[in-house]
């Protein structure tokens, strides 16, 4: 006994001058008080609507440091009441504490637990990381008495009250004030301190604006051990906490979906910086809250719901991802693909109106096969003649078929791409009915660039960043406009648009002023689409199950358009009615009213045969009285047009397959005034192209007899 107590006594010796160089030497190594009060970590973004309220606050915030004196008593006393009861009496590391941790592990309990000081906890957040490790816990240990040698425990404490994370970003009692309770931390009532210090143990959990309840609840144990230690009054621990006024929380609303798209965009829009930021953005609070309650009020049960608001330059008005943030903040705006259905019509009919096609052109809604393929209509029925505005309006499939079959599947999808489309684009005949997959925004870019008569319209989020202290980062710079479709064929797109909803499948999108959209269902009610836009505009709207299953009610016309119109009235309250410009008015090389615009005057170098071809003089000289087009007896065939195909216009089979042939070149001066544009200067040598191109995309004639390309 008398060598062990020897032999004990100077081990325990030994370590503990072991342990007083350590904590000399950690003592020496910390830095002083005031650099551990500049020291901050991370960047603290602040995100402004269009208005300058403030959205969200992302990132680590520290507010303002607080001297000790000017912390509230009740905030320190509720503090170490709940974190640290003993702390104005231990070295950093509380041995009551430590023994009491040390039996409960020996007697059952495997892990060693509730040993941290708040010195200990400054010393965590400070130095090292939360691993729950021996070695972690030694060092933890000499950093806290490394710590008390060096500052007062009035320091320790204040650095503790401005250091320690209380959840949602907010470091420091001040930032959590201004975070929960929308005031300075010197201003901080009993009741206030008390959910304050409730957090530290667990702030996800404890957060008020995670679950009150759970936050109240906490908040009164605190009061408990405050009242229970003398530091206040019964009367004061008796304050129900509930009537405490908590700040509107939009971190976790759906507010979340525009920034969490918009934000990674910093990373190429700003030089390398680590200051605290302000992203002033696009986006208007009442119509955020507008879209998600129109959500939420018509997406069907078990669906979700996505939505996309783009004012005239683009500008991100709203933005909805889902119906739920916090049960699932995956962006089906703009991360989700899915089939458009009926809304993707949009494209074949503005490469109809392009090739010549006008509102009031008859076609024929007739069964049809191309390819082996036999579109049907919704309600299985055929209309027989009837004009292309009345085809739209009905979402006739058949028609839809039949003029992207003419106009070339290839013609329909560049067409997707040149108004913003930006996922794969297949070119199989059923692609005229929306089978290829694309996303919401696209989609809605789209039909911004109709609503902006033909003009590209680039959506955007961010319209500028500026410093804490008001130095301007990026500065958004409206981007040049390009014309993607002519402006006729624009004013012939959205006439059919308006009839669309006037009187056709989305009726339920009426708002009692002028609207233009289309409505998208695919097979099974998978999904459901609306799409379009009035005084400026343009909204799109999906709804559907992410695992991609049938839902009841989800046509495109129904719950997609009732939400659309929910949204619209409150985006357009205060827009002045606008009428829409559908007059279309045909350029001249369209409008000539003689002959000469199918075969062309013998004096002219260039001239155009019956199928809309140019031909140069040289390729017409034939013997008297012959056919100038025949090839062998026969008129010669547009190598476009397939063999066996049916022509919209008059329902006819086109006859057999015969010779074709390939027109020269036609030149820059023409295709210019054709179709609007500049067109580059060919190298040299390169005479031809492929006929009834332009850019790859084929020409066609409005009054051509058989209505080919």
């Amino acid at each position: 006994m008398k060598r062990l107590f020897l032999w004990g006594g100077g081990l325990a010796l030994l370590g503990c001058i072991a342990l007083a160089i350590a904590v000399l030497f950690a003592a020496r190594s910390i830095p002083s008080y005031y650099q551990l009060k500049a020291s901050q970590h991370g960047q603290t973004i602040i995100v402004r609507a269009r208005d300058g309220s403030q959205l969200v606050e992302l990132g680590p915030s520290f507010g303002v440091w607080l001297d000790s004196e000017e912390i509230p008593d009740a905030m320190k006393e509720a503090m170490v009441a709940v974190e640290d009861r003993r702390f104005r009496m231990h070295p950093g590391v509380d041995p009551i504490g430590l023994a009491r941790a040390v039996y409960e592990w020996a007697t059952g309990d495997k892990r060693i637990g509730a040993t941290s000081t708040i010195t200990q906890q400054l010393a965590r957040n400070l130095f090292l990381n939360s691993n729950r490790t021996v070695d972690r816990k030694l060092r933890e240990a000499v950093l806290a008495m490394a710590l008390e040698t060096k500052f007062t425990k009035d320091e320790i404490l204040e650095l503790y009250l401005n250091k320690v994370y209380f959840g949602g970003g907010a470091y420091g009692i001040d930032s959590a004030s201004w975070k929960f309770f929308s005031h300075s931390g010197t201003e901080l009532s009993v009741a206030e301190a008390a959910i304050i210090a409730g957090m530290v143990k667990a702030p996800s959990r404890y957060s008020p604006t995670a679950d009150v309840d759970r936050a109240v609840d906490r908040a009164k144990v605190v009061l408990r051990l405050m009242r229970e230690q003398g530091v206040i009054s019964p009367s004061q621990a008796s304050i129900d906490v509930s009537t405490v006024r908590l700040k509107q929380d939009r971190s976790q609303n759906s507010v979340r979906y525009f920034t969490d798209w918009a934000l990674p965009q910093l990373d190429l829009l700003l030089p390398e910086t680590f200051e605290p930021i302000e992203v002033w953005t696009t986006l208007d609070p009442k119509l955020q809250d507008a879209a998600a309650a129109a959500i939420k009020a018509n997406a069907p049960k078990g669906a979700q719901g996505a939505l996309v608001s783009l004012d005239r330059d683009g500008a991100i008005l709203a933005m909805i991802g889902g119906t739920d943030y916090v049960e699932s903040n995956y962006n089906r705006a703009v991360q989700s693909v899915r089939q458009p259905g009926s809304a993707w019509k949009l494209f074949v009919y503005l490469a109809a109106l392009e090739a010549g096609y006008t509102p009031e052109d008859r076609v024929k809604d007739t069964p049809t096969t191309i390819e082996g393929w036999t579109p049907r209509n919704s309600g299985g029925g055929y209309a027989g003649e009837i004009d292309v505005r009345t085809a739209f309006a009905y979402s006739k499939n058949t028609v839809a078929a039949q003029l992207g079959n003419e106009v070339g599947f290839g013609t329909v999808a560049r067409m997707a791409r040149r108004l913003g489309i930006t996922t794969p684009v297949s070119t199989y005949p059923s692609m005229v009915l929306g089978t290829n997959e694309t996303r919401v925004i696209d989609m809605t870019q789209a039909f911004a660039a109709i609503s902006a008569k033909g003009e590209s319209v680039q959506p955007y989020g961010i319209i500028r960043v500026t410093t804490a202290s008001g130095d301007v980062l990026y500065q958004h710079e409206r981007r040049r406009t390009s014309q993607l479709v002519p402006d006729y064929v624009a004013a012939g797109i959205t006439d059919l648009l308006q009839t669309a909803v006037n009187t056709g499948t989305g009726r339920a999108a009426q708002i009692g002023r002028p609207v233009a959209g289309k409505t998208g269902t695919t097979n099974s009610n998978k999904d459901g689409w609306f799409l379009g836009f009035s005084s400026g505009i343009t909204t799109g709207v999906w709804m559907g199950r992410d695992d991609a299953k049938p839902v009841g009610g989800l046509q495109g016309g129904r719950a997609p358009a009732r939400a659309f119109a929910d949204f619209m009235k409150v985006a357009v309250r205060d827009r002045p009615v606008e009428e829409f410009d559908t007059q279309v008015q045909l350029p001249e090389w369209q409008l000539e009213p003689d002959d000469e615009y199918f075969f062309g005057d013998p004096d002219d170098y260039y001239f155009i045969d019956e199928q809309g071809n140019l031909i140069e003089p040289g390729m017409r000289d034939e013997g008297p009285g012959e056919n100038p087009f025949a090839i062998d007896g026969e008129f010669g065939d547009d190598p476009l047009r397939q063999d066996g195909e049916v022509d919209v216009r008059s329902g006819n089979q086109s006859p057999e397959p015969r010779q074709r042939r390939l027109p020269r070149a036609v030149d820059e001066d023409f295709l210019e005034e054709a179709t609007g544009r500049e067109i580059p200067e060919q190298p040299a040598g390169n005479t031809r192209a492929p006929s009834g191109s332009v850019r790859g995309e084929p020409i066609r004639s409005t009054r051509s007899p058989a209505g080919q390309e």
